[in-house]
This record gives C-alpha cells, structure tokens and sequence, in this order.
C-alpha cells in the first residue's frame, strides 16, 4: 500500500479558504480526494489544521486521523516536514509505508488513469522518487548579461523535430512518487534516482488566482461528462 497525502491547510492568501473553494460543483479538495480514492493501492490520507477542511474531507472518504499541529501549519511551513509528520504518524498507528505519493489539492486537473500509471512506471521503472510534468515550448530564456537561450537561436528547431534530449518540461506541482526513505534521508520529496512522469497539457494547471479557478472548473466539468 502507497500512503497518499493531500496537504491541505486552512489559510490561503491568493485564493482565500481555497481548498474549500467550490470548484466544478465540488470543494476543490473534494476532487483529489475522489480521484485517490479510486485506485485501491492508495491509502488516502488529508493533513490539514483546520476542522472544516478536516469534516469535508472524512465526508469524501479521506482519512484525517489528526489534525496538523500549528508549526506545521505556517505561511513558511514547506511540504516536507508536513508529509514527514504524516508517514511518522501512520508508522505508529498503521505500519511504515513503502512509498508516498505527495497530491497537491491546487492542481485538480488529472485524467481517470494518471494516478494509476503513475504507480505502474513508479515500480516499473525503479526509480526512487518521480515528479510530475508537462512539455513545454522549447523557445525558454533565462535573464542575464546577455540573456541566453535553451536552444540554438542560429538553428530554431521545429517543436515536431525536437528529439528528446531537447525537450523541456514544467514540473506541474500536482503529483510526486517518492520512497519513504527519499524523506527520512533527504527531508525532500525528490532524491535518489529521479524519475519524469509526463502529464497530459492540461493536467498542469494550479490554482492561484481566480482565472486558474475558472479554467480547472470547465477541465474537470469536461472530464465528468
């Protein structure tokens, strides 16, 4: 079994009480839990500070033993420390998991199987921890004296040339695939031999702004139909 945990905090400055946002019909954290729920090898759990959050995720069929203590709970707080706390906690109450599979509420948009191929390339390809991301265009500047792009301005290449040395990718923020020791060696949800796992374009989008909200809502009511 492959302990799932969904960060869900009470505060939000971009989008106030965004978790609880409706979003589609449905709290936003709703969504993510629904699409945990539905693979059987995930153990399904919300860590959240904030009773409401914490009431409308047992009412979707997410575990939410305890809440959050409040120093995890901070405007700083990182991801780490919290998912470490939840595999500490489940190791005392329901044995060390194997894997973590780290489900940013903000980035709702995921296809029926993603979920599922995500744990099939995870133990197919062995790696130890996997990141979730979407190509991007390949035309990516960086700033600087003088700026410099990622690919040669005196011989553009065509996107469907591209060979695969040469495509770039957006980690997405929506799902990561780690071993529990990747967290308790590295404090970090990525280490080890690292591993891509390509998402459809619209799997990237992330909930920060009310455009974002807008946009997840019409994917997710396309999805439902």
């Amino acid at each position: 079994m492959t302990l799932c945990v969904i960060p869900a905090r009470g505060g939000s400055k971009g989008v106030p009480r965004k978790n609880l946002l409706d979003v589609g019909g449905k709290p936003l954290i709703v969504w993510t839990i629904e699409q945990a729920l539905a693979v059987p090898e995930l153990d399904v759990l919300v860590s959240t500070d904030d009773e409401e959050i914490a009431d409308v995720a047992q009412a979707a069929g997410a575990r939410v033993p305890w809440l959050r203590p409040a120093d995890l709970a901070q405007d700083t707080t990182p991801t780490e420390p919290v998912v470490r706390h939840a595999i500490r906690r489940t190791t005392e109450e329901r044995g060390r998991p194997a894997s973590v599979m780290l489900l940013q509420a903000t980035s709702p948009v995921r296809h029926g199987d993603t979920l599922t191929r995500a744990l099939t390339e995870f133990t197919a390809t062995e790696v130890d921890s996997m990141v979730g991301v979407v190509e991007q265009p390949p035309f990516i500047w960086q700033a600087g004296d003088p700026p410099t792009a990622a690919y040669d301005v005196a011989d553009r290449p065509r996107r469907q040339d591209l060979t695969p040395d040469a495509r770039r990718y957006r980690e997405t923020g929506s799902l990561y695939l780690t071993r529990t020791e990747v967290y308790e060696q590295h404090d970090n949800r990525l280490g080890g031999v690292i591993g891509l796992f390509v998402m459809a374009e619209d799997e990237g989008v992330d909930i920060d702004t009310e455009l974002d909200v807008a946009l997840a809502a019409k994917l997710l009511r396309g999805m439902n139909r």
